[in-house]
């Protein structure tokens, strides 16, 4: 027999109401009680003592009752915040330590207390076509944004194993974010005048990156208004300074989508992958987080440890705001340890985008291709 959700909606608050009825009913009594003991006429002195006696009783009694109360209240909190965890860690799952030759390690930090996973999203899986990953903000925090994040997540793990290049899985991306718009604009209650709502006004948008790593270790990229990573090795540098495309849902996507050619990432070097939340926060005199700062000092000393990477530059994020985040953060760092490819076991560039491909000779000196015409 299905369940309506009028009749679930009565089941979640039933506990709630019942609640506060074995709170209130003890409450009440004690309070009537200890009303009369103390105000009606005393004949002796025992009689006196036998009232305090009674009121003593009687506030045990309650003390009692709403403990069972508070601990059972509690039980279902830990109860819920366990499904809570179990359903947030479906959405945003815990990345391996290592992926096809890739040391990572990975934080989100939420604004919304009580939660693990706001609006932002990341992912990495290994493909035919390379390491493909994905980072992104959702507009707004907390709960309103997770349907977003789960739209845009749910595509990426499909388009990236299906589609031969980055501009393939970026357009699914934007069909996906485009359905999940649609749906919430058939949720929202008729306008003035019986119009439809039109929740695709670009209110409501996602900002993207999406990078590959190919065979050869050449990187490329799409960026949908996301901030560019950085490249860690002898210090931090940005990993691009093109102008990104506009964000998801603000605007159609262009008829050509070009991936940037970011050139190889050497054996030993990292990228430092974030959202807006690190570089906007700011302590109490308003200062912006140096995060290049950060950066360089967490990736000073060798060798460079992606969890190591993660770890000081989010102590540092807390030092600097002192503990109150605002807005929700995602770090993600990926460190190239795959050997340097001989002549004998070159590989070529996998599609993804038209550019130069870089093919390691040695350890010492790469040779740059320009690809053939056509």
């Amino acid at each position: 027999m299905n369940r309506t959700k009028a009749t679930e909606d009565a089941q979640a608050e039933a506990p709630a109401s019942w609640g506060l009825v074995e709170c209130a009913l003890p409450g009440g009594l004690l309070t009537a009680v200890i009303t009369w003991e103390l105000t009606r006429p005393a004949a002796d002195r025992d009689d006196l003592l036998s009232r305090i006696v009674n009121c003593v009783v009687f506030l045990l009694v309650v003390a009692y009752l709403l403990i069972r109360v508070r601990r059972r209240a509690a039980r279902e909190l830990r109860e819920v915040k366990a499904v809570a965890r179990a359903a947030q860690e479906v959405l945003i799952r815990t990345l391996p330590p290592r992926l096809d030759g890739l040391a990572l390690s990975a934080r989100q930090l939420s604004a919304s207390r009580g939660a693990d996973v706001g609006g932002d999203l990341y992912e990495v899986v290994a493909t035919a076509y390379g390491v493909r990953v994905v980072i992104g903000d959702v507009r707004g925090h907390g709960l309103p944004a997770i349907g977003a994040v789960a739209a845009v997540l749910g595509s990426f793990r499909e388009a990236a194993h299906d589609e031969a290049g980055l501009d393939g899985v970026l357009r699914r991306l934007d069909r996906a974010h485009q359905r999940h718009l649609r749906e919430l604009a058939r949720q929202e209650p008729p306008a003035a005048g019986g119009q439809e709502p039109d929740s695709l006004s670009g209110e409501e948008f996602v900002t993207v990156l999406l990078l590959e790593i190919g065979a050869d270790a050449e990187v490329r990229a799409l960026n949908c208004g996301h901030p560019w990573p950085y490249r860690l090795g002898r210090g931090a540098a940005r990993l691009a300074s093109g102008e990104p495309l506009p964000p998801l849902g603000a605007f159609p996507l262009p008829a050509d989508l070009l991936p940037y050619q970011c050139g190889p990432l050497r054996p030993g070097e990292a990228l430092f992958l974030h959202t807006d939340g690190a570089e906007d926060a700011r302590d109490s005199a308003g200062r912006f987080f140096a995060l290049e700062e950060a950066l360089a000092q967490a990736a000073a000393g060798p060798p460079l440890s992606p969890a190591a990477v993660v770890r000081q530059v989010h102590a540092a994020l807390l030092r600097h705001t002192g503990g109150r985040i605002t807005d929700d953060m995602a770090l993600l760092v990926l460190r190239n340890d795959r050997p340097p490819v001989g002549d004998s076991s070159r590989v070529p560039a996998q599609p993804g985008g038209p550019g130069l491909c870089c093919t390691w000779v040695s350890a010492r000196e790469p040779t740059t291709h320009a690809p053939g015409p056509g």
